[in-house]
């Protein structure tokens, strides 16, 4: 606890206006959500790696935003750092009865979809109103995999969803269709929308299959870079530039380069 209380006077002294940091005195909490979301996935970044060290570090970047926040909404008179703890910790056991409740509900165990219904409990509560989405509380600001997600788990969670991955797969060679079309058709504003649609449905396919749908890109992303790197570095022992390769070339490369990454 006297890490964190330093680290809180640490902050308190960076927003101090006579003492204080010029830099962190002229942010604002529009300013701060880039570094929030970076230091985010930069956390996410060091797991990937499993580089302890990097975690570690890049934890505490995190932390320090929070910190950061929570000190600008102290000094508003919205809420502290204090509150904010408090309501994780309230939150948390809330949602654990399983753990947290009576001897009842930790005998029941832990319920299927019981984390859900919760959730939609507490929304409603939170809400106070007489018609409550089953979308509400899903983040505009979240990544669009991600929000796809979770808006496709929300439908399901009231019915409307496909009973399997064979629905999905039909919906995903429609959407494929109605995208050929549209590009046929040379109409790139529904060239958009049917791409759209169709990622849609492949994050709804990810779901199906309990794949998340971010971490497989990633994991795409770095697998797509780490042969690409391999094809550059043969091609740079050979004294050749792949830009004056043909397709062909390219594509036997590819295949090599494929063959080494995955050994």
């Amino acid at each position: 606890m006297k890490s964190i209380e330093k680290l809180l006077e640490v902050m308190a002294r960076l927003r101090d206006k006579s003492e204080g940091c010029p830099w962190d005195l002229d942010q604002n909490f529009s300013t701060i959500v880039p570094y929030t979301i970076e230091e985010a996935y930069e956390v996410a970044d060091a797991i990937a790696r499993e580089d302890m060290d990097a975690l570690r570090d890049e934890l505490g970047d995190l932390l320090f935003q929070v910190v950061f926040h929570a000190q600008m909404a102290a000094e508003r008179g919205h809420f502290d750092f204090s509150d904010v703890a408090a309501g994780i910790c309230e939150k948390m056991i809330r949602r654990h009865p399983h753990v947290f409740g009576n001897e009842k509900e930790r005998a029941a165990g832990a319920a299927k979809g019981a984390w859900e219904q919760i959730k939609a409990a507490e929304r409603a509560e939170k809400n106070k109103s007489d018609r409550n989405s089953a979308m509400d509380g899903v983040a505009a600001a979240l990544p669009a995999l991600k929000r796809a997600q979770k808006l496709g788990k929300r439908a399901s969670a009231v019915g409307f969803d496909w009973p399997d991955t064979q629905g999905v797969r039909a919906k995903i060679a429609e959407e494929l269709a109605e995208l050929s079309s549209a590009e046929c058709a040379g109409r790139q504003q529904d060239v958009n929308e049917e791409l759209g649609d169709l990622l849609f449905a492949v994050v709804n396919l990810a779901r199906h299959l309990k794949v998340d749908p971010e971490q497989a890109l990633s994991d795409a992303n770095r697998k797509f870079e780490r042969r690409f790197r391999l094809m550059e570095a043969d091609a740079d022992s050979e004294n050749l530039k792949l830009s004056n390769l043909d397709i062909d070339a390219l594509e036997l490369r590819w295949q090599d380069a494929k063959k080494k990454a995955d050994h």
